[in-house]
């Protein structure tokens, strides 16, 4: 029905993006007097929340089961739990972006306006004991105010042009199988919700560059509603096939007095 393929990779990006700012963090462990036993960097995985806590659940099923999962905590999982569209940032959709293309000296590429959507994210941390999880929980906290701020680009092809996608930390919940049997393993979950605001954009296309502007000049009056033609004005570029990139100037002629600017 539309005709044109593309692909910009937007979802993928933004899952991208969304995973590198949590796949840093570190537990560290420490003795009574306060000396480092270990430190533990927390793996992270794109995957949804069930998957994870029935493998821990498998996990109280025998020895045998236990080697077989070997899910080791603390460790991080995220998934995306939506996608909306965003009314409040349209823009007029026949707004355009526009940029020189090298060593083309008759068309620039050319986008239309973007499409707003919200992507919600999901990011659970696993942990056996508080401790642990709470390390992890304020490593992340103290840089959503409740707004964090990343810079992206949009293509891939264009390298030159940015955008500020901004993450929003939304709620905050947690849960703590404290009161299984003393024998069950214990799985403390908390799950952080994100809001990440993003930019859909349609095809790549050129627009041809404008090399002349001719304005008609008329002498208005109310006797003569069209106006009396006065001369015409041409402004063109100079030299003729100057690029984006170059020193150029502008050549004014008109009917009456040609000049050079």
């Amino acid at each position: 029905m539309f005709g044109t393929y593309f692909y910009h990779k937007r979802v993928r990006s933004a899952v991208s993006v969304f995973g590198s700012l949590f796949n840093n963090l570190n537990v560290v462990r420490t003795n009574s007097s306060g000396a480092t036993i270990s430190q533990v960097k927390v793996p992270l995985s794109y995957g949804p929340k069930r998957n994870f806590i029935a493998r821990l659940e498998a996990m109280t099923n025998g020895e045998d089961a236990e080697r077989r999962v070997a899910v080791k905590l603390p460790r991080m999982s995220f998934e995306i739990s939506s996608v909306a569209y965003d009314e409040t940032r349209q823009l007029n959709k026949m707004n355009t972006l526009s940029k020189t293309l090298t060593g083309n000296a008759v068309s620039r590429q050319k986008i239309f306006s973007h499409t707003p959507y919200n992507i919600n994210f999901d990011l659970n941390i696993y942990a056996k004991s508080q401790d642990d999880a709470l390390q992890i929980v304020e490593q992340i906290f103290p840089f959503f105010t409740p707004q964090y701020t990343v810079t992206v680009k949009p293509f891939s092809n264009i390298a030159d042009l940015t955008e500020d996608v901004p993450i929003t930390l939304t709620s905050t919940n947690f849960s703590d199988d404290f009161e299984g049997a003393i024998e069950q393993r214990r799985t403390i979950v908390y799950t952080l919700s994100f809001e990440m605001k993003i930019n859909f954009y349609g095809p790549l296309g050129q627009s041809k560059i404008i090399r002349e502007v001719s304005n008609n000049l008329f002498i208005m009056d109310s006797a003569n509603d069209s106006g009396d033609y006065l001369k015409t004005i041409q402004i063109t570029p100079t030299p003729a096939g100057v690029t984006a990139d170059s020193d150029y100037g502008f050549n004014e002629a008109d009917s009456d007095n040609p000049t050079n600017v």
